[in-house]
C-alpha cells in the first residue's frame, strides 16, 4: 500500500480567555470562510469583528488561496474572534514558516492569557471587600 505524504488540510487551534476555535485551511482556488457551519458575516455581524477575523490573511498578503473552517465555542462574541484569529495565524505558520516573522510582528501569535480572576471567600467580588464601618 502506498501512503500518502501530504495533507488534506491543515488544522490548528486558538484560544482567547474561555473562547476555543478550532480552525482547518485547506488549499482552494477560491477563498471562503465559514465559522459553525455559517458565513462569517452571518456569525460575526460587525466590521470590526470581521476585521479581526481576515487581519492574518491581509496582513500575510494571501486571501484567495485558502478555504477556510472554523468550530468556535464558549466565552462571549468578541473573544471568539480573537481565538479564530489566533486559530488561523497559527494555521498559516504551520502551512508556510516564512509567515511566521511577519504574524508574529502583528501579534497574532500570542495567546492573550488574561481571564476573569475568581471571586474569593467573604468578598463582593475578586477584590471588592465589603463596606467597612468603625461603629
Amino acid at each position: 500500500m502506498e501512503k500518502k505524504s501530504d495533507k488534506r488540510y491543515i488544522e490548528a487551534i486558538g484560544r482567547r480567555k474561555t473562547s476555543t476555535a478550532r480552525v482547518r485551511i485547506t488549499p482552494a482556488t477560491k477563498a471562503q470562510m465559514t465559522i459553525n457551519g455559517k458565513s462569517v458575516a452571518d456569525h460575526f455581524k460587525t466590521k470590526e469583528l470581521n476585521m479581526i477575523i481576515t487581519d492574518p490573511t491581509t496582513k500575510a498578503k494571501i486571501e484567495t488561496h485558502f478555504d477556510i473552517s472554523v468550530k468556535v465555542m464558549g466565552g462571549g462574541i468578541h473573544s471568539q474572534a480573537e481565538a479564530v484569529r489566533h486559530g488561523v495565524a497559527r494555521a498559516l505558520v504551520a502551512f508556510d514558516k516564512e509567515l511566521r516573522t511577519t504574524l508574529k510582528k502583528e501579534g497574532f501569535l500570542k495567546r492573550d492569557p488574561r481571564q476573569k480572576e475568581r471571586r474569593k471567600f467573604g468578598l463582593k467580588k475578586a477584590r471588592k471587600s465589603p463596606q467597612w464601618s468603625k461603629r
